[in-house]
């Protein structure tokens, strides 16, 4: 399933990197959402972009915009990886079922069994506001966010 800009948000239920379960249907009505999906944590390209994300996350909390970044590893691994580059930000470990939400999402690359690049902005009301997906090997441009949560 592809979703588009206008589309209503699936709702999910995931553990982030302390173990508390977080959902989508916690933000309606409150907060917009960045929900970014990436491949696999301590990968290059994956450290870079969540990285300048953190670097970056005074203009998600000034704008009142939950970041959230959502990878297959588990939250063993996710605690791991947040703690060891410092994110303030909740990581969500979409393990099990393997890749459900992305799967939800259409951005599950089911050949190489990890979520593809892509960046789901979702307003307060659930439906996604705005939509930009790159390919693995393609770090997305940290002045797409700036734009999508600009046009909230």
């Amino acid at each position: 399933m592809t979703l588009i800009v206008g589309d209503n948000a699936p709702d999910f239920s995931l553990t982030n990197q302390f173990g508390e379960i977080v959902s989508l249907s916690d933000f309606r009505g409150k907060k917009a959402v960045a929900l970014v999906f990436y491949p696999l944590a301590f990968s290059g390209i994956c450290t870079g972009e969540l990285c300048e994300l953190r670097d970056n996350f005074g203009v998600f909390e000034t704008e009142g915009v939950e970041l959230i970044a959502v990878s297959v590893d588990s939250k063993f691994v996710q605690k791991s990886f947040a703690e060891q580059e410092g994110y303030k930000f909740s990581v969500l470990a979409d393990f099990w079922p393997h890749g459900g939400t992305a799967k939800a999402y259409g951005v599950f690359n089911e050949e190489a069994g990890i979520a593809q690049r892509a960046t789901f902005v979702i307003n307060k009301d659930g439906q996604i506001a705005a939509k930009f997906v790159t390919s693995v090997g393609q770090p997305r441009s940290f002045a797409e966010y700036k734009k999508a949560i600009e046009a909230l």
